[in-house]
């Protein structure tokens, strides 16, 4: 049987074709889901799959079931498990996207009551790549949509209705000819990208917007703060940027598990530093490669590595 992508759907592994809700579906219709986006990345050297960080992942997806009042009947360790074997099933011997979903699976529209709802959980796996080209540089620009602020929309969680904010702001970015949109939120400052957390580099120091500025506690960014630190003794300063700081740094990269680390090389057509790949971006991107593909021996309890069973 040839790799293909799977699902984890009402308590069986199937097709990820077979897998199908009705039109009714409360989620569906409001963005009543919490999801989450983990890497399974691919090791040739020891044929394995490693899946990077999934239990911080799975903390932050049941945070996101407390707010959207969905109870479902598994724990990080259950949801773990699940995605090894879902991994293990699919049969690919390249990187992947696994793709946990909690939504409100009640057929009803017209009630806007959480508590009123039921939710189930999916988690599929499909092939992934780069989502932006981890060899160049990006060409960014401020969006004229403004981040959604935690007061309105928990900015801290996955929840899905939240996104239309960022897939207004890509699209923008997009057909206007640029790579990625940074967003800033209400008060001006500097947020984050539409699915990617923003860094700074400025006279060899490390700046990254903080989780006040309605920003999302990415598990990426927090992997970056920790090897910057113990790996080339950088603390992070989190801090509030301004978007005129942005165009004057000496380097700016974008951190996310679909992302990886891209290095930012214009933003609004002003050069960044260089305009190319700078030093700490370079080297903090060559630690993270190894690190999330089981090659650092030292970060290996961040990686749950799992071997396919059907070779590609």
């Amino acid at each position: 049987m040839p790799p293909q992508p799977l699902a984890f759907f009402r308590g069986e592994f199937l097709p990820l074709a077979d897998a199908k809700v009705g039109i009714a579906t409360h989620a569906l219709h409001y963005g009543t889901a919490v999801f989450e986006g983990i890497r399974a990345n691919w090791n040739e050297d020891d044929s394995t799959l490693y899946i990077f960080r999934p239990r911080e992942h799975y903390e932050r997806l049941l945070r996101g079931c407390q707010i959207l009042r969905m109870d479902i009947p598994y724990s990080v360790d259950d949801l773990c498990r699940l995605s090894a074997e879902l991994v293990e099933r699919s049969g690919y011997h390249d990187d992947l996207y696994i793709r946990p979903l909690a939504f409100k699976s009640t057929e009803r529209v017209a009630n806007l009551k959480l508590h009123e709802l039921d939710a189930e959980l999916t988690i599929m796996t499909v092939p992934l790549g780069a989502y932006l080209d981890v060899e160049a540089v990006a060409r960014c620009c401020t969006s004229s949509w403004r981040r959604m602020e935690d007061t309105m929309i928990p900015t801290g969680l996955k929840i899905s209705g939240l996104y239309v904010n960022s897939i207004l702001a890509k699209t923008e970015a997009v057909l206007a000819g640029f790579d990625e949109a940074i967003l800033l939120n209400q008060d001006g400052h500097v947020a984050e990208g539409s699915g990617e957390n923003i860094f700074m580099v400025q006279d060899g120091r490390l700046f990254t917007p903080p989780i006040t500025d309605n920003v999302l506690p990415g598990i990426t960014r927090d992997t970056i703060m920790k090897m910057a630190k113990s790996e080339l003794g950088i603390e992070t300063e989190e801090r509030s940027i301004r978007r005129s700081e942005l165009y004057l740094a000496d380097e700016v990269f974008m951190t996310g598990t679909a992302a990886h680390l891209t290095p930012v090389g214009e933003i609004d057509n002003m050069k960044i530093g260089s305009g190319a790949w700078g030093p700490i971006a370079t080297e903090l991107r060559s630690l993270y490669f190894d690190v999330i593909r089981g090659r650092n021996a030292k970060y290996l309890d961040w990686c749950m590595p799992v071997r396919a069973k059907v070779s590609a």
